[in-house]
């Protein structure tokens, strides 16, 4: 196994990415192996300090990068050795298992969707990220940012894969999967809403209709299904709530569940190979855990799951 980390992307690259991708590597078996993209140079000088011999990662150097304001698309066709474009390159020729950064997040998203392209069947990938439930555990809310606008039959699709990703990397039994609207009556809601809920309610997955914003954090859904543009606003709001937990000084274990650090990166689902975006404060902390989600989506052989369920 390779799990291929992008070390130059990221406020704090490439010491925070560094860092972390030496604790992850503690924690990797013989057989796995980190694959850094990115400024070698650069990088020894902390793996030395740490006293780790460097030949256990795999090296790609190249000293050259997408900045974080960079636009996306451009910057992908116009840096082809960037570490993000060479990291792409090396999935989609299998020489790497799965793809990570906490660099610039468009330039992630076009990078997956034009280099290991969308699975077949797939009409548009989506961005999922951890939601602590009050009891225990996350659920899993998507899309939080690639779609901001979206179809019926895109949510519909939102549905199943977040439901194949709760069951096969979370191990969650029959996750139920819930619509976010502003109301629970099947009526309520704006068209996209209304469209997408009779799609959900015939499908496959265990569909217990529509939620509301009081119940992101209860135990109601393990799948949140939303828009683009509504997912991204109640993370951020989410984010923030943490901020100010700490702030006033609340010590609590299920605050402590809202810190990124304890998933390190958002997934692209559906997708033809694991590919996770990272925060763009990541700490080592957050980079390590990062790489180890990669290693699950890869031990749990998630996109095979998806290949069969959009057959």
């Amino acid at each position: 196994m390779k799990i291929g980390l992008d070390i130059m992307g990221g406020d704090f690259a490439p010491k925070a990415a560094v860092l972390g991708a030496i604790e992850a590597q503690k924690a990797l078996s013989a057989d796995q192996k980190l694959v850094l993209f990115g400024d070698k140079d650069q990088a020894l000088p902390f793996i030395t300090e740490a006293g780790i011999d460097p030949d256990v990662f795999e090296f790609v150097h190249t000293t050259e990068m997408i900045g974080m304001g960079e636009h996306g698309t451009k910057s992908v066709l116009q840096k082809p050795n960037s570490s993000i474009s060479l990291g792409f390159h090396y999935l989609k020729e299998g020489k790497v298992d799965s793809f990570s950064s906490a660099g610039n997040t468009g330039a992630m998203l076009v990078g997956a969707i034009f280099s290991v392209k969308p699975v077949p069947g797939v009409i548009r990938p989506a961005v999922a990220t951890n939601v602590p439930k009050l009891k225990s555990g996350f659920g899993i809310m998507l899309d939080v940012g690639a779609n901001a606008d979206c179809k019926p039959e895109v949510l519909a699709q939102f549905g199943m894969l977040g439901s194949l990703y709760a069951e096969h990397v979370y191990h969650i039994q029959n996750p139920k999967v819930g619509l976010m609207n502003l109301g629970e009556e099947e009526e309520k809601g704006n068209v996209l809403t209304q469209s997408t809920f009779p799609l959900l309610q015939k499908s496959d997955i265990n569909f217990i209709g529509n939620i509301e914003g009081r119940d992101l954090f209860n135990d109601k859904a393990d799948v949140i299904v939303c828009d683009g543009f509504t997912g991204n606003v109640m993370l951020k709001l989410a984010e923030t709530f943490y901020i100010l937990t700490l702030k006033k000084g609340f010590k609590d274990e299920f605050f402590d569940r809202f810190n990124y650090e304890q998933y390190g990166g958002s997934p692209i689902l559906g997708v033809n190979a694991p590919v996770l975006i990272g925060h763009g404060i990541s700490s080592p902390e957050a980079i390590k855990n990062m790489v180890l989600l990669s290693r699950t989506m890869i031990e749990s052989q998630f996109v095979d799951k998806i290949k069969e369920a959009f057959k």
